[in-house]
């Protein structure tokens, strides 16, 4: 049951579509090989891993309940999410364009951005994960960490692949470029809507 109960909270917090998705999802349409995805897919699954934890054994809790804390990450949020609008948007049309595709460090940075400077992933995921476990104990808390875990990197292996099965099919370009330009004002409204909630 713990364990059913993981797999279903993660499930429902990591499919919506946010600027985390649209990025992975992206770097795997770009990308000419899907190895070439394995840093931004591995960069976000630890970092989604590292805020279950923290939400699970209470630590989080402290960072978003220190108000300088609180704004200071919710500032760099936004102006993460605004650059990486930004860069989605001048991308769109130009699939085959190798000076769009991010190197290894970038995909690791930029994926560490949309990951760890996300109040919003932070606050859900102590407000539903963290929140959740405190029903379990011992080896059942365990079982409840491990399912939402599991999810978390299955999803983002499941997204990358994906987006490589687009990039594949569409090798004129033109619905990347639609899904770029729309996955752009995605992210800038995610950081409008963050800035004008939060700041």
């Amino acid at each position: 049951m713990p364990f059913l109960h993981g797999l279903l909270l993660a499930i429902g917090l990591i499919l919506p579509l946010g600027a985390q998705n649209v990025f992975i999802f992206s770097q795997g349409a770009l990308q000419p090989r899907f190895r070439m995805t394995l840093p931004v897919v591995i960069a976000a699954a630890l970092c989604d891993t590292v805020l279950i934890l923290m939400a699970i054994l209470g630590v989080s809790v402290l960072i978003i309940n220190v108000p300088v804390l609180k704004t200071i990450l919710i500032a760099a949020g936004v102006i993460f999410l605004a650059y990486i609008g930004w860069a989605t948007w001048r991308s769109a049309g130009r699939l085959q364009a190798t000076d769009e595709r991010y190197s290894p460090r970038k995909q690791i940075m930029l994926a560490v951005s949309v990951s760890l400077f996300n109040p919003h992933a932070i606050m859900d995921t102590i407000g539903v994960i963290g929140t959740s476990s405190l029903h379990y104990s011992g080896l059942e808390k365990g079982m409840f960490t491990l399912a939402c875990i599991i999810i978390s990197w299955l999803w983002f292996f499941s997204l990358a692949s994906a987006g490589r099965l687009l990039g594949k099919l569409d090798t004129s370009g033109r619905l990347m470029k639609i899904m770029n330009k729309l996955s752009a004002i995605l992210i800038w409204t995610s950081a409008v809507i963050m800035a004008a909630i939060n700041l």
